[in-house]
């Protein structure tokens, strides 16, 4: 069950195919045609914890950073929602959080704050920041499907960033969550199926699972897209992102895999 992104104004409800609005130009094969090793549909894997408040700014404006215009080429692609722990990702790499450094903790929570006004996106602070987030990631995980283990749909993932992110609420009350888990088992119901125990062991298999795959592939923090392997971190990833798919030469040349020819000139000690 991949999440389809279509357009900015954000469909509510999942759909299994996402398709460029010129998908069609992307599937006729142009062997000649400089973006053809691009015309094929790419897979695209968007990890998130909902702590992060750029994973619901990204979240926003990914349809729109995957838009084409009037002289782009065509490119079609899916998106699978993928809910992750991000204080794992920090532990793996030996990392602090920006909310657990005071200085970087204010200016952060100042930035984003900016990005929503300037974005024209809705963003509120929590009333408490950083949080568990375990109890929402689970929620999530809980609304996962047989045939797409580990991905939340889009309707599922936007509940839960927006349950953080708007309104700036206590994001792990009882209350709160009560009134979440509701609201995603009448979605299920709706859709046919059952929510599963959000603290079943099933549940926090899954999580620790999309942990070790974002982390197999590379992730050090959320939201993160990958797609052919590659990696895009962060809001201002979405820009680099979209020219990846929209096969702008740079990438095939040594602009990316140059930098791991770069040495270290001086390493601090911890």
């Amino acid at each position: 069950m991949k999440t389809l992104i279509t357009s900015p104004a954000l469909e509510s409800e999942n759909t299994t195919h996402l398709t460029h609005e010129r998908a069609a130009l992307a599937d006729r094969p142009r062997p000649n045609h400089p973006h053809a090793w691009n015309a094929r549909m790419k897979h695209i894997t968007f990890y998130y914890d909902p702590i992060s408040p750029f994973a619901w700014l990204a979240f926003l404006r990914l349809p729109e950073a995957l838009m084409g215009g009037d002289h782009s080429p065509g490119f079609s692609y899916d998106v699978a929602c993928k809910p992750v722990l991000f204080a794992a990702l920090l532990k793996h790499h030996g990392q602090l959080g920006p909310a657990e450094i005071p200085a970087k903790r204010d200016w952060t929570y100042r930035h984003v704050q900016w990005l929503g006004h300037s974005l024209g996106v809705p963003l509120a602070m929590p009333a408490a920041h950083p949080f568990n987030p375990l109890p929402l990631l689970r929620l999530a995980l809980a609304c996962g499907t047989p045939d797409a283990p580990g991905q939340t749909n889009r309707y599922v993932t936007e509940q839960v960033l927006r349950h953080v992110w708007e309104g700036g609420a206590d994001a792990v009350s009882p209350e709160r969550l009560a009134a979440l888990q509701a609201t995603l088992v009448s979605h299920m119901v709706a859709r046919g199926s059952e929510l599963a125990d959000p603290n079943g062991e099933a549940v926090k298999h899954q999580l620790r699972a999309n942990t070790e795959e974002a982390l197999a592939a590379g992730a050090f923090g959320v939201p993160t897209c990958v797609v052919d392997g590659k990696l895009f971190w962060g809001l201002d990833g979405l820009p680099m992102l979209r020219a990846y798919l929209q096969g702008d030469a740079w990438f095939q040349g040594d602009g990316w895999d140059s930098v791991t020819g770069v040495q270290v000139g001086i390493s601090r000690r911890p």
